[in-house]
């Protein structure tokens, strides 16, 4: 409700004032980029590109966002956390980068707390199990069928090895007791390509990148995987109701910058950033991609951050996941 008052006083626009202490520390007078660890046409590139239309305008100076894909998220973090602490550029965090990575990577060249300053968290999304049109099996039961069937040939796409979708598969053949072939890509796009054209068969994607393909009959979504139905899919059975008890993944973003970022700029960043999130038509956007409770402080988002980092590691030693790297 706040934050609905707040945009009503503005006028209905993200505008922000500077905030105490950014004397101190210049708010970056250039362009501000995102870097986004995966190629446009997921779900990462989608909810950046709506964001950062937002911030410009907020801003009132260029937001560019930037690809760059690659070890499943994991180069763009990389890359951020050795760019300078000025504002200049941030980071659409993920689940990949912050939380299945360090589970899987100990040589990672950066950790998700010391190298990081997390900024606002821009919310939550399940995986959708989701099948090309032509594939026979259309519910939980009838996949775990045809995979006892044909142990290990049944094809499961990612965006990569150790993403959210590959967890949520390894988390799959551990409770269904199948075998399944995953098959890892570098990124959602080309991911999504090969499902709809038939050269793999299923995926627990995203729901941010699948919802268009969905909503176009391109790709038929089989289940969601949070404990209860998003608004988005209300018709679309979660795998708890599908006898797969306490069955839960999820996605989530957020914006973080280089470890330094000074904390007033990271506040205000923050304040914008909840201000866009609160606006009527973002709202509309994220909820058709099942996106939903984003904002809050920073602290909200690094306490997630933290918490996802332990559950998956736990995931990670139970379900033996591997990742070479």
């Amino acid at each position: 409700m706040k934050r609905r008052a707040f945009l009503h006083a503005a006028g209905g626009a993200a505008v922000a004032v500077a905030a105490p202490g950014l004397h101190a520390q210049a708010w970056p007078s250039g362009p501000i980029r995102i870097v986004v660890g995966f190629p446009p046409g997921g779900g990462a590139d989608a909810l950046a590109r709506v964001v950062g239309e937002k911030l410009q305008q907020a801003w009132k100076q260029p937001v560019v966002i930037d690809n760059k894909p690659g070890a499943s998220g994991t180069l763009a973090a990389e890359l951020v956390a050795q760019q300078p602490s000025d504002g200049t550029t941030l980071l659409l965090t993920t689940i990949n980068s912050h939380a299945l990575a360090p589970a899987v990577l100990p040589k990672l060249r950066y950790h998700p707390d010391r190298d990081f300053v997390p900024v606002a968290l821009l919310g939550l999304t399940p995986n959708l199990l989701i099948a090309g049109p032509m594939q026979a099996a259309k519910s939980v039961q009838e996949l775990v069928a045809l995979c006892k069937s044909q142990p290990g040939k049944i094809t499961f796409g990612s965006a990569g090895p150790g993403t959210a979708q590959h967890f949520a598969l390894e988390l799959f053949k551990l409770r269904a007791k199948v075998d399944a072939l995953h098959v890892p890509y570098r990124g959602s796009g080309p991911l999504l390509t090969d499902l709809i054209g038939g050269q793999i068969q299923y995926s627990f994607e995203t729901m941010a990148a699948a919802t268009p393909h969905v909503k176009s009959g391109r790709a038929i979504a089989i289940a969601q995987t949070r404990a209860k139905r998003v608004a988005a899919y209300p018709d679309v059975p979660t795998m708890q109701e599908q006898g797969f008890a306490g069955f839960e993944t999820f996605n989530w973003y957020g914006i973080s910058g280089p470890g330094k970022l000074p904390a007033p700029i990271a506040e205000r960043m923050n304040r914008d950033i909840n201000a866009v999130l609160a606006l009527a038509d973002v709202r509309e956007k994220f909820a058709a991609f099942g996106v939903e409770d984003g904002g809050g402080s920073p602290q909200k988002f690094a306490e997630l951050v933290r918490s996802e980092g332990l559950k998956w590691a736990k995931v990670a030693k139970e379900a033996n996941v591997r990742v070479d790297g």
